[in-house]
């Protein structure tokens, strides 16, 4: 399950189940003006009105200075994985929707019968919809849980200078918000000077891709053991804050500069 728009999953990592594991079915999802007033209310309640602008100033500025550079990264990590995974998933039984927990998802699901499915959407999924996999829904999070739960879990990691936990998790499904089973966490050696957030949050999952194949396989198996959680803390994020983004970039040059300084 993923959503149209996102060609890194619909081509890229679709391929990569298709060529890992027996690919039986693609849901994706289409997402509609309801479902993005949806996200904007909800954030609203999460931050107030005030933080949300500061969200909304980050996207202007993302959009007029990152953007560009992303997308052509975005165009060779495709050909990368193209070159990696060749398989062209086009034949496989495919839905498009705009509502990931409605009636033809779950009709969809039926019919197909899958062992396993991996959610990569914006959407809690309920749990009439997670349940039919008959070993799970799991999710490929761009952040370390229990401490990153939520959305862009690399992003806050990184403002907080908790650069140990910038990476991925992989983690099964249940009624709470990336509060499942955890079976997977990783990264891999960032450039938080030139590399995005979004580009880092590709690749934590990317990077990683052969190891959450082992742990998806060992889970149909049910031979997965999860992570231990106990005494760590645990909290939800939300969408960047232009604000919280030079912060981190101040203090990423300033570290550098450190750095640079120490090994001179």
């Amino acid at each position: 399950m993923c959503h149209e728009g996102d060609r890194i999953d619909t081509e890229g990592l679709t391929a990569w189940i298709a060529t890992s594991m027996d690919l039986v079915g693609v849901i994706k999802l289409r997402e509609g003006r309801e479902r993005m007033w949806q996200r904007v209310r909800r954030e609203i309640r999460r931050v107030g009105l005030l933080r949300f602008l500061d969200v909304l100033a980050f996207r202007l500025y993302y959009k007029v200075f990152l953007a560009r550079r992303d997308t052509e990264w975005m165009e060779d990590e495709l050909a990368r994985l193209h070159a990696r995974y060749p398989v062209d998933p086009t034949g496989v039984m495919t839905l498009v929707t705009s509502e990931p927990n409605g009636a033809a998802v779950k009709s969809f699901l039926k019919w197909l019968k899958p062992d396993l499915m991996v959610a990569r959407c914006k959407t809690i999924l309920k749990q009439d919809i997670f349940s039919l996999p008959r070993h799970g829904t799991y999710v490929l999070h761009p952040g370390i849980c229990p401490e990153y739960r939520n959305a862009h879990g690399c992003f806050w990691a990184l403002v907080n200078r908790d650069l140990e936990r910038v990476g991925m998790t992989l983690l099964r499904v249940d009624p709470g918000v990336d509060t499942g089973p955890m079976l997977l966490q990783s990264s891999y050696g960032f450039d938080e000077l030139k590399e995005s957030h979004t580009v880092m949050q590709y690749r934590v999952v990317l990077e990683n891709l052969d190891k959450v194949a082992e742990q998806l396989k060992a889970a149909w198996r049910g031979h997965s053991e999860p992570l231990p959680v106990a005494k760590r803390k645990s909290a939800t994020w939300g969408q960047p804050w232009l604000s919280a983004y030079l912060r981190w970039k101040h203090a990423a040059r300033r570290s550098g500069a450190q750095q640079q300084r120490a090994t001179s």
